[in-house]
């Protein structure tokens, strides 16, 4: 494992050559003219933020974006509500098209410094931005995750690997030694722990010997449970047997094993009802992931510009160049994604949160 981290960390060497005077910039820039601008939320700021979420029953959507152009939507969106936003990325993401193409420690980096960039801008610099790993799995994952934890050159805000085909003991062990990673680098480090369940509700005694492990040895990394509770990843017309009562079940004895507030982190929340995120909110979550109904949404106007434009897009048409430029579609996708985006953030009781944090009441 060190000779991965080291290979992690000279690879990251040279991607720093290539970001770090921009960014450094950013940075002193932001930094000098207000202290109190987030830039991109820390590690150890994160774990504030989440735990305010769960004493003070609120939600940070979590948006699961694959391109530049969602990242920018998700920001105007909590730009617009006046809210904290947690961004994050997959492993289709870092080693797709727009990041990585093949290469996910690229696709990592590109990532992050275009969001630390976005992140550091006056239109967004006021806005809580976490930068959250997701659904990171496979012979990569703790190679990509020693990257977010040790810096390419900018840093995770929350860590967390895709356990869905590992055993408890794996699990835990993955979690441990991520944990050492980020010991043995000096770097600030938040988890959330997944329970390995794609459907169905989490046995509570899986909390206490999957945190309690972790808790146990790594005190205080942790800030997110993520359990069964009856929604499932995808979309479906059969209906989720959604259960807040184990959310609330879940909340309270996580809490009680670290002996500080945990919240639930939400996965599969796109087919919920208001009512179920109301609901799940109050219970005890403090992050919904939001992926494949924000896909669908994003395709789905895509789909409408170039139907509604297929005269536009004969090349003799007079408009075929402006049509055909990137700039026409996402404008048209924006339109009628942005306004979804600032709804949800509504129903988790984001709005005007980022108005009550600072960069130092959540140091």
């Amino acid at each position: 494992m060190r000779a991965c981290v080291r290979a992690v960390l000279l690879y990251s060497c040279s991607l720093v050559l290539l970001y770090s005077c921009s960014l450094v910039l950013l940075y002193s820039c932001s930094l000098v003219l207000n202290p109190s601008y987030f830039v991109l939320i820390s590690a150890t700021q994160a774990r504030a933020l989440l735990q305010t979420a769960a004493e003070k029953r609120f939600a940070i959507l979590a948006v699961n974006a694959d391109s530049h152009a969602a990242i920018t939507d998700c920001l105007e969106a909590a730009r617009e509500c006046a809210a904290p936003i947690i961004i994050e990325t997959s492993l289709w993401q870092l080693t797709g098209r727009s990041f990585g193409n093949g290469d996910p420690i690229l696709g990592l980096s590109r990532y992050l410094s275009d969001l630390t960039v976005l992140a550091g801008s006056e239109r967004y610099r006021d806005v809580p931005i976490i930068f959250h790993t997701d659904h990171i799995k496979g012979p990569d994952t703790l190679r990509i995750l020693s990257a977010a934890i040790c810096g390419v050159p900018g840093r995770a805000s929350t860590i967390s690997l895709d356990s869905s085909e590992l055993s408890e003991p794996a699990n835990i062990e993955h979690i441990c030694e991520l944990c050492e990673i980020a010991k043995k680098a000096g770097a600030p480090l938040t988890l959330e722990m997944e329970a390995g369940v794609d459907a169905g509700v989490t046995e509570i005694e899986v909390a206490d010997r999957l945190l309690g492990a972790v808790d146990s040895k790594h005190p205080g990394i942790l800030a997110l449970w993520a359990p069964g509770v009856g929604t499932q990843h995808g979309l479906s017309d059969k209906g989720y047997p959604f259960s807040a009562e184990a959310v609330a079940r879940h909340h309270e004895r996580a809490s009680a094993i670290c002996g500080r507030p945990i919240g639930l982190a939400l996965h599969g929340s796109s087919g919920l009802k208001e009512s179920d995120l109301r609901a799940g909110v109050a219970a005890g979550v403090v992050k919904v992931n939001w992926s494949s109904e924000s896909l669908l949404i994003r395709s789905r106007a895509a789909q409408e510009y170039y139907a509604k434009h297929a005269a536009e897009m004969e090349k003799t048409h007079p408009e075929w160049k402006a049509t055909a430029m990137d700039h026409g579609v996402q404008s048209y996708v924006s339109e009628r994604y942005l306004p979804k985006v600032s709804e949800r953030i509504r129903i988790l009781g984001g709005e005007g949160r980022g108005l009550q944090l600072t960069s130092t009441t959540i140091s």
